[in-house]
């Protein structure tokens, strides 16, 4: 888990090495220390810790009961988020939680990727950060693609923001402020 979250701290300076933005300098590397590469001026946020993963379900019910009555978790209630086309449900876990998406209307972002992946599947990761608003600021600047660049409410009832897979490495990337 600790290699995992390093990459995910990383990533911001990942990307703009990739698009050329920075130069590689092994000794200047942002870290879980804060160190800032050259470069790139201090920061007005920070990622945070891993909030949830999230996986789309084809049977929300059937998924539910695997994780509360097989493996004994504590899961919350249903809920559906229309503005997002999906049912949510939580799976507290020790560290953070699993969100379990099944599709909620015709244009649900859910069953588009439910016809690619039957069986269902890992559909994005979210993590926290302090403040959203510098977050999308400084990502769109160095031409990480945010899907929905004004903050939307999230599941927990806090703003949330969508990255492009295609600029962090192949992940849909959820950044929800703390």
């Amino acid at each position: 888990m600790a290699a995992v979250v390093t990459f995910l701290r990383r990533l911001p300076t990942i990307t703009l090495l990739q698009k050329g933005v920075l130069q590689r300098n092994p000794t200047c590397i942002r870290t879980m220390s804060g160190a800032v590469p050259q470069g790139v001026s201090e920061r007005l946020w920070s990622l945070g810790k891993l909030n949830h993963v999230a996986i789309a379900v084809p049977n929300l019910e059937s998924a539910t009961a695997l994780y509360r009555d097989v493996m004994g978790a504590k899961v919350s209630e249903v809920t559906p988020l229309p503005e997002h086309g999906v049912y949510t449900v939580f799976v507290e876990l020790g560290n953070t939680k699993l969100e379990l998406l099944h599709p909620l209307g015709e244009k649900s972002p859910i069953e588009q990727f439910l016809k690619k992946n039957t069986a269902g599947g890992i559909h994005h990761i979210c993590i926290e950060v302090d403040n959203i608003t510098e977050a999308v600021k400084q990502l769109t600047s160095s031409e990480v693609r945010a899907l929905n660049p004004e903050p939307k409410i999230g599941a927990h009832g806090k703003p949330v923001v969508f990255l492009h897979p295609k600029d962090c490495n192949g992940v849909l990337l959820e950044l929800e402020e703390a």
